[in-house]
């Protein structure tokens, strides 16, 4: 990193951390205890260095796969979440979009999200320009309709992320950008529900009484969007952010100990939910609960050694544990929790990830959402790595 990529990113860094100060104070109501400490000594040098030689080959091997449009390669559904995603991964190690190395793949992969913003604000590929945002399906496949709200929710989190290291023309276009994908997630978040315990969360787009209702898995991830908006500068109103925090904590499952898909229906546990209640809770400052502490020592219990291994942990068929997908949700996780639920969870992780990358550099495809492809494998397993670097305003401590 030369001379002026670090001075100007150690400035976006700073005016990132004043922000998460000021969004402190507007979105807590209760004081932190001291935090557990990270254990810098998890790994040992050498072992760090294999870390940092992984993420450089990874991030080699993702650049070569960008496309001529900008897009990270993968199917339609998918897009530009799975472009976010890359763009994310080289953020988390310090790559920037003004300058360096990859600032131009940077560059590209923004320029890809923005241009898949509709007229109503949602950020996805097959979403309709309809205004009030439509809820009818637009593929044939429920799931790739549904998808649009991750999609959206993902790639308007990477463009925050990305907007504090933006300058000039770019910084005020994303600021554009970003503002009417705040209005679509509000917008969303106001939809009528059809059970109590719904309220506050976020759902799928499609309108269907045989979809589920708002879950824990779409709401993460609006929620992230909203507060690394908030940190960014952007004004977030202060009611949607309580009424989510107080869906997540409904999430919390007293039959399992431990975050699930949704309050209604609470023996849905898995990896990936475990480690979204937490990260969610953090953003509210509520990590150091009891809810959250005993979701970590949930985690603990799981076996994160069989890379891409999805069979369910529940004896539910149809419910499979994502391996790729909730690995990167737990890291983000037991991070932010530190004491021992970081030190006992990093290195068994590390060892697995990096005896499973190909010599290309990249990962499989993750074994339930192969049709992804590795772009979307690389990426998570890239920011799994990442969480120690601290580059990424949103999962800061």
């Amino acid at each position: 990193m030369d001379q002026n990529r670090t001075i100007v990113f150690s400035l976006a860094c700073a005016v990132c951390v004043l922000f998460a100060c000021f969004a402190n104070a507007q979105l807590e109501t209760q004081t932190k205890p001291k935090l557990a400490p990270i254990d810098k000594n998890v790994l040992n040098a050498d072992q760090w260095k294999q870390v940092d030689q992984s993420v450089e080959r990874a991030l080699a091997w993702l650049a070569s796969q960008q496309q001529a449009d900008g897009s990270f390669l993968s199917i339609e559904s998918g897009q530009p979440a799975v472009t976010g995603f890359g763009l994310m991964a080289f953020l988390a190690k310090g790559e920037s979009p003004t300058d360096g190395r990859y600032s131009k793949t940077l560059t590209r992969a923004i320029d890809f999200i923005v241009s898949e913003q509709k007229k109503n604000g949602l950020i996805a590929a097959l979403a309709a320009d309809a205004s009030p945002i439509s809820r009818s399906r637009v593929h044939a496949n429920v799931f790739a309709s549904n998808a649009i709200s991750y999609n959206h929710a993902i790639s308007a989190l990477a463009l925050s992320e990305a907007y504090g290291q933006c300058d000039g023309a770019q910084a005020k276009k994303l600021s554009e950008v970003i503002e009417k994908a705040i209005a679509a997630t509000v917008e969303m978040h106001n939809w009528k529900v059809r059970r109590p315990l719904e309220k506050g969360g976020w759902k799928y787009i499609v309108d269907d009484e045989n979809v589920d209702g708002s879950d824990l898995s779409a709401t993460a991830w609006q929620v992230m969007f909203l507060r690394s908006a908030k940190n960014a500068g952007f004004d977030v109103p202060k009611e949607n952010i309580d009424r989510a925090m107080a869906f997540v904590e409904r999430c919390y499952s007293k039959e399992t100990g431990v975050f699930v898909y949704n309050p209604y229906y609470q023996i849905t546990e898995s990896r990936a939910m475990a480690g979204a209640g937490i990260v969610a809770m953090a953003h509210g400052g509520r990590h150091h609960t009891e809810k959250a502490q005993k979701s970590g020592d949930w985690i603990l219990t799981r076996d994160f050694t069989k890379f891409n291994a999805d069979k369910s942990i529940n004896n539910l068929d149809w419910q499979p544990d994502r391996y790729v997908y909730g690995t990167f949700h737990c890291t983000q996780a037991m991070y932010q929790l530190g004491g021992k639920h970081w030190k006992e969870f990093y290195p068994p992780v590390v060892e697995t990830l990096l005896a499973n990358q190909k010599d290309d550099g990249s990962w499989p495809p993750e074994k339930y959402d192969k049709q992804y492809g590795n772009c979307y494998s690389t990426s998570l397993c890239i920011l799994s790595l990442s969480v120690p670097n601290q580059m990424l305003p949103i999962f800061q401590r």
